[in-house]
């Protein structure tokens, strides 16, 4: 009997921890895909880094082309790094904003409100703690309760 409670305690345990189990989501199993399907056009494909897209904004925006998103550390620049946030801000469907407007990249999550619907479910869970604050704006704790696994 104490055996059964021991292994419930540390399933428990492991959960609350972030222990890796089958439902975890990870950069590599489930959002680098995501990203490869829905995204790749403007942010994998030629795109600049965060650095070259901040220093001409305006003729990347004219190429269709954003920030890389082309591997795990150009993505978390924009999820805990210097413009964090910025992907939460980006693919947000709305029902976190005061004025209930999705983020300008929510509908190329997915072909129908469904699909966009279950891949950013999955892309919250990967995330952690999913807030639309800026760098600047988001606490020492509410950095460290983003925990966007790479594997």
């Amino acid at each position: 009997m104490r055996s059964s409670y021991s292994f419930v305690a540390a399933a428990a345990l492991a959960a609350f921890c972030g222990g890796a189990d089958a439902d975890s989501v990870t950069y590599e199993n489930t959002v680098k895909k995501i990203f490869a399907e829905r995204c790749a056009a403007c942010h994998i494909s030629g795109a600049p880094s965060m650095s070259e897209f901040q220093g001409n904004k305006e003729a990347w925006t004219k190429k269709s082309k954003g920030p890389s998103m082309a591997d795990y550390k150009s993505v978390m620049v924009m999820v805990s790094g210097s413009d964090a946030g910025a992907l939460m801000r980006r693919l947000d469907d709305g029902k976190n904003t005061k004025d209930g407007k999705p983020g300008n990249m929510y509908n190329y999550l997915g072909k129908d409100a469904g699909e966009r619907a279950e891949r950013l479910a999955k892309i919250k869970q990967w995330v952690g703690h999913w807030s639309l604050k800026r760098r600047n704006e988001l606490s020492d704790e509410e950095l460290r309760r983003i925990t966007a696994p790479e594997k």
